[in-house]
């Protein structure tokens, strides 16, 4: 079962909040990865996916560390297991079930938003 992960991530030079949360995805030997500005939240509104670069399945395990070249600091907040495939191209929609863990239900991303909403 592929895994996924929610990472706090603070002091980012280019995210002028100070932190945001990145939502890793399993995806072979790397994964899928979008900065999310708050946890997604079982029926709660749709926010905005900005898709990033891929990250090292590293990032799965629990984990506290520096951000190499110097973009701040990441934590593992949450994670679990996933069901469903992701579609070949990055840019379609994301449409899996997050199956266990500390997400649980039907996670959308599309068009640059993502939800959560039970299953």
């Amino acid at each position: 079962m592929a895994r996924y992960s929610l990472l706090r991530h603070t002091d980012a030079p280019d995210d002028p909040s100070g932190c945001h949360f990145d939502l890793l995805l399993e995806d072979g030997d790397a994964c899928r990865t979008w900065r999310l500005q708050t946890v997604p939240s079982l029926g709660g509104r749709p926010q905005a996916a900005v898709p990033l670069t891929r990250h090292r399945l590293v990032w799965l395990e629990p984990r506290s560390a520096a951000v190499s070249g110097g973009r701040g600091w990441a934590e593992r907040v949450m994670a679990g297991h996933f069901q469903g495939q992701l579609p070949h191209n990055p840019t379609d929609p994301v449409d899996l079930s997050l199956l266990d863990g500390d997400l649980r239900g039907q996670l959308r991303i599309k068009q640059g938003l993502c939800s959560l909403r039970r299953t």
